[in-house]
């Protein structure tokens, strides 16, 4: 069921036919995103600027606070944020994008701490390049290696880290950034 995260609504009701089609909620990753214009802050347009953490960050917040009752309703779960170094280190021309993911990890850390009394855990996942819509010339630099050296990754490459997350102990790692990247940048 397609979704704007963006649209609270529309996630309050992708939530509630999420639970009543599977009988409850366990696991959710929190995805969604755009890159927005890869300008300075002088160059960018302000309302790119605004949909970019809109999508990245408010969308979050809207689906994360959507669910959240059914995992309290479960007595545990896992919330996966899908993070990015760039939220964590920044990055010329990526000020909406960097500054959004950067938030989410913040995000991350807070709902870590208001959830751990319900057993949920909520970690991030840094994927680093990974060939997808958002990054289409991933596939060139798949064998290679990409600037810098990067690994760049297809979807499957991400999932056994993504499934390490979701197949954690109840108690086990929370507030906890898990990064997929080779280098610190």
């Amino acid at each position: 069921m397609p979704t704007y995260v963006t649209d609270s609504g529309a996630v309050e009701r992708l939530v509630q036919a999420t639970v009543e089609a599977f009988g409850g909620l366990d696991i959710l990753v929190l995805n969604a995103g755009i890159v927005g214009d890869r300008k300075s802050v002088e160059e960018s347009d302000p309302d790119v600027w605004q949909d970019v953490i809109a999508a990245n960050l408010v969308g979050a917040y809207h689906v994360a606070r959507a669910a959240i009752p059914h995992l309290k309703r479960r007595g545990a779960g896992k919330i996966i944020t899908t993070g990015s170094g760039l939220g964590h280190h920044g990055g010329k021309n990526t000020s909406a994008y960097a500054s959004s993911k950067a938030a989410l990890w913040m995000l991350t850390r807070v709902l870590a701490q208001e959830l751990a009394a319900y057993r949920i855990s909520v970690n991030e996942l840094i994927p680093g390049p990974v060939e997808t819509a958002m990054n289409p010339d991933a596939a060139k630099w798949r064998d290679v290696g990409g600037p810098g050296g990067e690994w760049y990754k297809a979807p499957e490459d991400v999932a056994p880290l993504a499934l390490f997350l979701a197949t954690q102990p109840d108690v086990g790692p929370t507030a906890q950034s898990f990064s997929l990247m080779h280098r610190d940048t």
